[in-house]
């Protein structure tokens, strides 16, 4: 079957992919940027790759007229103030996009909707949701609440609180109860739902077997990571106060947090498991997930993760357009050195950011972070996905991978942390030498003021940086 799965450079898109094409499907991958969508070359012969942004109703023309199935994954959360209506129009021109297509099932992952007040994130959730179902097609609503996974928003959020604060001051909200649910039942779900006759034109909850409050989870992952920690639940603090407590601590962006914060006062809880008995799966619990997460992580086997999506940073990239680094009007900080062993030499590339940090004054790096999360940026926490290797499109602290071929030997990275301009870091190996180049585009005199108030630090930084990756 030819399968159209939206969303495929997203968090649940990357995972779900190869399990299509291991059931035997042709997946066409629907991105919004094809330069930052990579796959493994086994995946290759199985999938077409298509550019399509779902607000942009040209590019809808570039979906196969011939489909016989689909998954909607994609949200704009955080994007902007006025993500819900952004939603609303992306859902309408997908529905009327597949109105020209053979496609018999739609499947869609949306939120858990059961309260009669909802925040705005769910509110659209459920506004998407019937949107879709007005096609011409079996349409089927998969509702989940939290997801846990090495690399989900959920995990890496508790992860931050759990690791960094022994003791935390809580909003209330931490009291309001959901119903974690794996992301390896998520993705079992999703592949078994499509073109199951018994799952057309319904909608189901989905979710794991434990109801938790907030709470309850983060001192259950704090068990996990043998941590011991203490919870005080204030009820003066506000939403606003609320997200700015989980801007700092973590690595979510202050416009996520804002959604995140307003959305877990609902409670999301299931009303069945009629899901399961139907496809015959039996989700694991809550602390299983966990210990499933970390040991994927120990391994290096993050496959996906929510930082590398755009919604972590404060850009709505398109890479196409940087992937150029300009010169004109440009201050530019080039370094060259000889490297002993040019296979070491990229190996340290490769592994730059992150816990490795940045080989060379990591106080002044962790300065700079600090100063951008002050300043509204997306600071250090997002580390990176995988210790040892780097895609287009991965996020790497504050910066966002433009261009990564290691056999060449050049990675280029663009920065999102809060500037005046625009900046660019390179680094090429060209015949066993390094060339290590910071392009710094200002914007009006506060951009020209600002380079030169760094560049004794840049001078500092980037010498020292240049040295540790040749030794």
């Amino acid at each position: 079957m030819k399968i159209l799965l939206t969303g495929s450079s997203g968090y649940i898109g990357k995972r779900l992919l190869p399990v299509l094409i291991e059931n035997g499907h042709y997946v066409i991958c629907c991105v919004r940027d094809i330069k930052r969508f990579s796959v493994p070359e086994s995946l290759k012969s199985r999938i077409q790759v298509i550019q399509v942004d779902l607000l942009d109703n040209d590019s809808l023309a570039n979906i196969p007229k011939e489909i016989d199935g689909a998954f909607y994954l994609v949200h704009s959360m955080s994007s902007s103030s006025d993500y819900h209506i952004q939603e609303q129009k992306s859902a309408e021109n997908f529905r009327n996009a597949m109105a020209q297509t053979s496609v018999r099932h739609v499947v869609y992952l949306s939120g858990i909707v059961n309260e009669t007040t909802l925040s705005k994130h769910l509110l659209s959730r459920k506004n998407v949701e019937l949107e879709l179902s007005k096609g011409h097609y079996h349409f089927t609503t998969l509702r989940a609440g939290i997801i846990i996974g090495s690399g989900s928003a959920s995990f890496e959020i508790m992860r931050d609180l759990v690791e960094k604060l022994p003791v935390m001051v809580a909003p209330k909200w931490l009291n309001t109860r959901c119903q974690p649910i794996a992301i390896s039942d998520v993705i079992n779900i999703l592949s078994k739902t499509i073109f199951n006759p018994q799952t057309f034109n319904k909608n189901f909850d989905i979710g794991g077997p434990d109801i938790l409050t907030y709470k309850e989870m983060l001192l259950k992952f704090a068990g996990v990571r043998k941590l011991k920690r203490h919870i005080l639940i204030v009820p003066v603090m506000t939403p606003k106060l609320s997200s700015y407590w989980l801007y700092f601590v973590t690595s979510t962006s202050y416009k996520l947090a804002v959604a995140l914060v307003n959305s877990m006062k609902v409670e999301v809880v299931c009303r069945n498991n009629d899901i399961n008995k139907i496809l015959e799966v039996e989700p694991i619990d809550y602390q299983t997930a966990l210990e499933r997460a970390f040991s994927k992580i120990e391994s290096n086997e993050v496959v996906s993760s929510w930082k590398d999506a755009f919604i972590s940073s404060s850009f709505n990239l398109n890479i196409s357009e940087f992937i150029t680094v300009p010169t004109f009007g440009c201050f530019q900080d080039i370094r060259e050195k000889a490297v002993i062993d040019r296979d070491e030499c990229t190996n340290k590339i490769w592994c730059i950011g992150g816990e490795n940090g940045w080989y060379y004054a990591n106080w002044l790096w962790r300065i700079r972070g600090i100063l951008d999360k002050i300043a509204g940026g997306v600071g250090l926490r997002r580390g990176r996905t995988s210790t040892n290797s780097l895609n287009v499109g991965d996020a790497l602290d504050f910066w966002r991978v433009l261009y990564a071929d290691k056999t060449e030997g050049r990675l280029l990275l663009f920065a999102e942390m809060k500037l005046p301009g625009e900046a660019w870091l390179e680094f090429r190996i060209v015949e066993n030498k390094l060339i290590q180049t910071a392009t710094f585009r200002p914007k009006g005199l506060m951009g020209r003021l600002y380079w030169f108030t760094v560049l004794p630090f840049h001078s500092f930084i980037f010498k020292g940086m240049i040295r540790k990756l040749t030794q």
